[in-house]
């Protein structure tokens, strides 16, 4: 079969500035990234951009080759279970950079980024330029400058508190009003004992508001008698 189309230079130029616009949208997008030391940045962005776009691509390319093709033939195309998978190949990868540190969880933006990465791709590869290129301005609004206005808001913090002291020293209710106290909020505890040596260890994890600070709570539970070791973080 003869695909005249296809195999144009016009058409192929056309994909190639496809990928490019993408490349370029990606490298702006992972710029951000790469300058706030992330792990996926300025390559990692450019590359998931133009793969979408390239996928993309492939499956239009799959519907206008095969176009004759109708319900009746032995052949039928779905075009869009390639993007389909896009999606979800980027769904494994954002979760690559996701980690978590105790109640902190780090890279959900960076995650974020890489599925408005290829969704940016995917704009292009279509044909979307326009939309592409609005999107990529919003991503970067979104990074550069509501990102100083977050300062502004008041934020609280989930800290984690392990109390290392003799047993019978303390209590959960003594601990609740040291808390108060303090102005934290208890929301979860658990306590572990051990027989052998006679200590018993808190691990709490406390709601702090950003204008309390934490040290003052670890220093007056430090200063309790019988209170071997405290951690605060």
């Amino acid at each position: 079969m003869d695909f005249p189309l296809l195999a144009g230079l016009e058409y192929q130029t056309t994909i190639l500035l496809k990928l490019l616009l993408a490349a370029f949208l990606g490298a702006l997008v992972g710029l951000e990234r790469e300058v706030h030391g992330r792990p996926a940045g300025f390559r990692t962005h450019l590359l998931v951009t133009v793969g979408a776009c390239l996928m993309t691509v492939i499956s239009e390319h799959y519907f206008i080759k095969f176009n004759s093709f109708d319900s009746s033939s032995a052949l039928r195309l779905d075009p869009g279970r390639v993007t389909a998978q896009i999606v979800t190949g980027i769904g494994f990868l954002g979760a690559g950079v996701i980690l978590k540190d105790g109640q902190t969880v780090r890279g959900l933006t960076t995650a974020a980024c890489l599925w408005v990465a290829a969704g940016i791709g995917m704009a292009i590869g279509v044909g979307l330029y326009l939309p592409g290129i609005v999107v990529t301005l919003l991503s970067l609004l979104s990074l550069l400058v509501l990102k100083r206005f977050e300062r502004f808001f008041r934020r609280d913090r989930y800290r984690t508190m392990i109390i290392n002291a003799a047993e019978g020293s303390l209590s959960r209710s003594e601990l609740i009003t040291i808390l108060d106290e303090h102005g934290l909020r208890m929301v979860d505890f658990s306590m572990d004992r051990d027989c052998v040596n006679g200590e018993v260890r808190f691990d709490i994890v406390v709601v702090q508001p950003e204008n309390v600070p934490g040290e003052e709570l670890a220093n007056t539970i430090a200063e309790l008698d019988q209170v071997n070791r405290v951690r605060f973080r």
